[in-house]
């Protein structure tokens, strides 16, 4: 196995360079289980875990490996096992708020060259998810792309494509159906040697489906939807990045029912919402709310119908909610460098002794 087939490239070799000469070598990581790697290397595969000096330096749960990171590593060839000395720099992440009470990153994939938003033509069709879906894609540094799962299952196949086009502009939109296999040659391109691919979606959306039909074998079980209301059901229940036998990589995620932001700025919204900022723009106050106002462009669209209420509605509620995590996660850091400077002086007391 090349490094370059795996996903290697000049980025990478760049942070790498000063744990070489230490003599360290460097594998992508597959699959994590309860703190346990499968790193892929070009010697081979092993079984990893973090040093102790790691996992003493760790602040949070984002300075622990993800699938899709590449690790620097002392290898134990005779066990096929080897220790974690250090993560390098990532080129892309996407991450979402963990789900629960907690302020806390969950990183669902990581140095991903393209992201797959998968959503299924049936009832759990969902135009507000995908906004929030996109938000996510853009401010990971990877390039989204949106995948209509189901094909053969929907009626009216153009419409749904337009509904998708209205709020992903400028976003590559495609219609497949692995069943009737239709629309899955223009997938192709994406998945060259070296690159990439995280498909992410709720449960029952088609990511194993399509997972299985790229590497030509069922790796990943699958189960039907729920018959009374369309509801996937979780399949898939952990990430695992598989190489392609055509080349490429693809990553399968377990389904999210629960989409919170985590990193993002107004910039990002802006960038999937450019049709409700130019409106904003032509409103005759600088200051406008787009409540009661005279002269609003915003509120004239709505009432006009050329913007959907909902579409404003979901564009203000995602504002809130960055502005509500922004603020948590001041107090977050706060926290983590107190936590960080105990550990400093916990260490320098136990030296003394």
């Amino acid at each position: 196995m090349k490094l370059n087939e795996l996903g290697w490239n000049d980025y990478l070799n760049t942070g790498f360079a000063a744990y070489e000469e230490q003599g360290f070598t460097v594998g992508r990581v597959m699959l994590e289980h309860k703190r346990i790697y499968r790193v892929e290397t070009e010697n081979g595969e092993y079984l990893a875990e973090v040093s102790g000096k790691y996992r003493f330096e760790t602040q949070s749960r984002e300075d622990y490996p993800a699938v899709g990171d590449w690790v620097v590593l002392s290898e134990r060839a005779s066990e096929r096992k080897a220790t974690i000395q250090a993560l390098l720099p990532r080129f892309s992440k996407f991450s979402r708020k963990a789900a629960g009470l907690t302020t806390e990153e969950q990183i669902v994939a990581s140095n991903v060259d393209t992201v797959f938003l998968v959503q299924s033509l049936n009832y759990d069709f969902n135009a507000r998810r995908l906004e929030r879906y996109l938000i996510m894609a853009w401010e990971s540094g990877a390039t989204p792309v949106i995948v209509l799962t189901k094909a053969d299952l929907c009626e009216d196949v153009p419409a749904k494509i337009k509904d998708v086009e209205a709020v992903a502009l400028g976003v590559p939109v495609f219609a497949v159906s692995v069943k009737d296999e239709t629309g899955l040659e223009e997938l192709a391109t994406y998945f060259t040697t070296g690159r990439t691919v995280a498909l992410l979606g709720s449960s029952g959306a088609g990511k194993s489906t399509l997972t299985n039909y790229l590497l030509g074998e069922e790796k990943q079980v699958i189960q039907e939807v729920r018959g009374d209301d369309d509801k996937g059901r979780h399949t898939t229940t952990y990430r695992e990045l598989y190489l392609l036998p055509t080349g490429g990589l693809v990553l399968d995620t377990p389904g999210m029912r629960e989409l919170q932001l985590w990193e993002a700025d107004g910039a990002t919204v802006g960038q999937s919402f450019q049709d409700v900022e130019e409106l904003a723009e032509q409103c005759y106050f600088r200051d406008c709310k787009h409540e009661n106002e005279p002269s609003c462009a915003v509120r004239e669209a709505i009432r006009g119908g050329t913007l959907e209420e909902a579409r404003y509605q979901s564009y203000v509620k995602l504002q809130r909610e960055l502005a509500y995590l922004e603020r948590k996660s001041n107090k977050r850091a706060q926290l983590a460098e107190k936590d960080k400077w105990k550990k400093i002086s916990t260490s320098a007391k136990s030296r003394k002794k």
